[in-house]
């Protein structure tokens, strides 16, 4: 079906982690109108069980459909693997999801020892068993560590203080007791603190994370159904439900694309 091109990309996720998804795609598809959903009051979604959540992602995306929604982004790992088989079922949009990347690191790595660092939730899925099951075999060794609370400092605008510093260190030392020569970033909010990670854990690791391969593969489903905008810039609105008093400023924080329009559109409650 081809879509007008008025229509937008909607990116979703539990909290602002998601925003390194939305700067890939804006500065991929700069034409492209955008709206972001920030499910930041019920995150983290690591500790919810997979009902819960799909239940949240039926509600926002009922709400985005209002809003002539034409292509569907779970910038969320933990979400994706929880609910995406069932949104595919009830909804006839593209739906793109985010995976820990698996499948590149498994090329990459020079020594077979690849480390994974995601939230529990997602480490617990039955996805990301199967994900792993279809790459693991005996010569690669994937090392998972859950970042219990990565998160909620994330949320709250602080990238680089000693606290998240220390835990970082807890989480990371695991993995390279393990001589890990690859890591993989699990989690959207994550990327953030990438270079807090590169300071612990060396230049000699290469980190990966899968938000360039999204932008790309939200760029192919547009051209496949004809319906990739490519005239005017495009503009961004975010919504979150936050109930900071301090949230524009911790979004203005993460937003680095200043090419493209962005507007905050306020809270909203579902």
């Amino acid at each position: 079906m081809t879509l007008t091109l008025s229509n937008s990309v909607a990116i979703i996720d539990s909290g602002i982690g998601g925003m390194s998804t939305l700067t890939y795609i804006s500065k991929t598809l700069p034409s492209e109108n955008i709206i972001y959903v920030a499910d930041s009051n019920y995150a983290p979604y690591g500790g919810k069980s997979d009902q819960e959540i799909t239940m949240r992602m039926f509600k926002i995306f009922d709400f985005l459909l209002t809003k002539k929604t034409k292509l569907f982004v779970l910038a969320c790992n933990t979400a994706t693997a929880a609910s995406i088989s069932n949104l595919r079922e009830k909804y006839s949009y593209p739906i793109i999801g985010m995976e820990p990347a698996v499948k590149p690191a498994s090329k990459i790595t020079q020594n077979n020892e690849v480390g994974i660092l995601a939230t529990a939730g997602t480490l617990k899925s039955a996805k990301f068993a199967a994900l792993l099951d279809t790459y693991s075999h005996d010569d690669i060794n994937f090392h998972t560590q859950p970042g219990v609370g990565l998160v909620e400092f994330i949320e709250n605008g602080d990238t680089g203080s000693e606290e998240l510093r220390s835990l970082l260190i807890k989480y990371l030392n695991p993995l390279l007791k393990e001589n890990i020569d690859t890591l993989i970033l699990g989690c959207t909010h994550y990327w953030f603190i990438k270079d807090l990670i590169k300071e612990i854990i060396g230049d000699q690791i290469q980190i990966i994370d899968t938000n360039q391969a999204v932008a790309n593969h939200v760029k192919n489903t547009l051209l496949e159904s004809n319906s990739l905008n490519q005239t005017n810039l495009g503009r961004v609105e975010f919504w979150s439900n936050s109930n900071k008093s301090n949230i524009k400023e911790i979004i203005s924080k993460y937003w680095i694309n200043n090419n493209a329009e962005f507007n905050f559109m306020g809270n909203w409650q579902i």
